[in-house]
């Protein structure tokens, strides 16, 4: 796939991941698509390694359910990271 190509899944995973999972983020599309991209990077990482299934074509379901998957764990742990140094209020629980 592309440099291209895997910009615009990252961009579309980062943003379906973001409604999987909603909720106030610091950072906005920049910060959405650099998330996707690593994410969909996890996501095929991880299901070459788990499953023997990597993220080759563009219009796979399993480049997209690993790419979305992958960019739920990175938005989780952003979210994880990024929250404490917000110097917000921590969400209520």
């Amino acid at each position: 796939m592309s440099i291209i190509g895997w910009l615009v899944l990252g961009l579309i995973a980062g943003a379906l991941a973001k409604l999987i999972m909603p909720g106030r983020d610091p950072g906005g599309v920049l910060v959405t698509l650099l998330l996707g991209v690593a994410g969909a990077f996890l996501g095929g990482f991880l299901g070459s390694w788990i499953f023997e299934v990597g993220i080759t074509q563009f219009w796979s379901l399993s480049t997209w359910l690993l790419a979305i998957a992958g960019s739920i764990i990175v938005l989780g742990l952003y979210r994880m990271v990024a929250g404490d140094r917000a110097g917000g209020k921590p969400a209520d629980r």
